[in-house]
C-alpha cells in the first residue's frame, strides 16, 4: 500500500484539519471533529445535513457552503457516521426552521440517521436511492444511493437557499431522487488505509459492472471493453429503469472513482451523451469530475436527472462550495 498518511488511525482528523484550513472562508469544524459546518449559517433558513463514510470526497463535507449543505458529518473511511454526530450537527446549524437530512441508502447510515431523528424535533429526511444496478447488496435493503445524491443535495440545497419550507423541500427531494438514475463501472479495487490491501480482486483484462461506491460488487465481472460498449451498456439500463420517464430534458453526469483521469471521463460523457440523446434525451445540463469517490478505485458512474424548469433553475443557482462554484 502505497498512501500518504502518518498513521492510519489519524487519516481522517487529519484530512478534516486539512479540508477546514484550506477552506476557511468557507468552513468550520464542529467540536471534536463530528461534523464540517458551514462558517455563515443563514437565519431562518430549513439546514440541510448529510453524510456518511469518509473516502468519497469532495462528497459530503466539500460541499457544504451557500446553496448546498450546512454540514456533513464524516464516518471512517467507509464506515457510517454515528447518530450522536448528526445530533450534534443538527443542534449547531439549526437555525430554526428545522433540518433536513439527506441520507444514501445505506443500512448503516439509514440506520444512525433515523436514530438521529429520533433523538431530536423538526427533522425529515430524503433517503437517495438511484443506483439501478442491483436490488439489493452487501450494505443495503434496496437500491444504493450513489452519485445522484449530489444532485439533490444540490436542487434541494438552491430551494432551500430561497427560503422554502421542510416539508416542501423534503417532497423536492424525493421527486428529484425519483427522476435520477446511476450505474458505474469498476476498472480497479480501492485499497481501504486499514485493510492495506484492496477490497477485492480484479484481473488487469477484466471490469465490474454495477460496483457500488464502496467497491462492492455489482451485477456482473466481464472481460474489458470499449468505452463505447461500456457507455451503452450503462446507459441502456438507465434508460431501461426510468421507462417512458427517460424523455425530454435532463442532467448527464460523469463522475469518476477517484483513480480515473479528466480525458477518460469526458470521453464517457461524449459516448454517453450520444446514446442519450439518440433516446430522445435532450441534455441540458452536464456535470463531469471527480466529486463522488472511492478512495483511489479506477472506474466511473454515468448519472442521468430528468429535468424540467424548476430543476433547471435551482441546478443553476449560485452555489459556494469547495467542491461546486458558479453564479456567486
Amino acid at each position: 500500500m502505497k498512501k500518504f498518511i502518518n498513521s492510519v488511525d489519524t487519516v481522517l482528523d487529519e484530512s478534516l484539519d486539512g479540508l477546514v484550513a484550506a477552506h476557511a472562508d468557507i468552513l468550520a469544524l464542529g467540536a471534536d471533529r463530528k461534523f464540517v459546518r458551514r462558517k455563515t449559517l443563514k437565519p431562518g433558513k430549513v439546514a440541510l445535513i448529510s453524510g456518511g463514510g469518509s473516502g468519497h470526497e469532495p462528497l459530503h463535507g466539500g460541499l457544504v457552503g451557500q446553496g448546498m449543505l450546512d454540514a456533513a458529518c464524516p464516518g471512517q473511511v467507509f464506515t457510517s457516521p454515528t447518530p450522536d454526530q448528526m445530533v450534534a450537527a443538527a443542534e449547531e446549524v439549526n437555525t430554526g426552521a428545522g433540518v433536513l437530512f439527506i441520507v444514501k441508502n445505506y443500512e448503516g447510515d439509514v440506520m444512525n440517521f433515523d436514530m438521529a431523528a429520533e433523538m431530536s424535533e423538526g427533522i425529515q429526511q430524503v433517503v437517495t436511492n438511484d443506483d439501478v444496478a442491483v436490488e439489493d447488496s452487501l450494505y443495503t435493503t434496496g437500491r444504493r444511493g450513489v452519485a445522484g445524491t449530489l444532485i439533490v443535495e444540490k436542487i434541494v440545497g438552491a430551494a432551500a437557499e430561497e427560503g422554502r419550507g421542510l416539508d416542501a423541500l423534503r417532497q423536492l427531494g424525493d421527486r428529484v431522487n425519483g427522476r435520477t438514475r446511476s450505474m458505474g463501472v469498476a476498472l480497479t479495487s480501492c485499497t481501504v488505509p486499514a485493510a492495506g490491501k484492496p477490497n477485492f480482486e480484479i484481473g488487469d483484462d477484466e471490469m465490474e459492472f454495477g460496483v457500488g461506491i464502496h467497491g462492492e460488487p455489482g451485477r456482473r465481472r466481464a472481460k474489458l471493453a470499449s468505452a463505447d460498449a461500456i457507455a451503452e451498456e450503462i446507459c441502456e439500463a438507465i434508460t431501461g429503469d426510468l421507462g417512458a420517464a427517460a424523455r425530454g430534458n435532463a442532467l448527464l453526469f460523469v463522475n469518476g472513482f477517484g483513480a480515473t483521469p479528466s480525458m477518460e471521463l469526458y470521453l464517457m460523457y461524449n459516448a454517453a451523451r450520444r446514446i442519450f440523446e439518440k433516446q430522445g434525451v435532450n441534455i441540458v445540463r452536464s456535470l463531469v469530475g471527480s466529486y463522488v469517490t472511492s478512495l483511489d478505485m479506477a472506474g466511473c458512474s454515468i448519472t442521468l436527472s430528468m429535468f424540467d424548469d424548476e430543476a433547471a433553475r435551482l441546478w443553476d443557482a449560485p452555489v459556494h462550495t469547495v467542491a461546486l462554484r458558479w453564479g456567486v
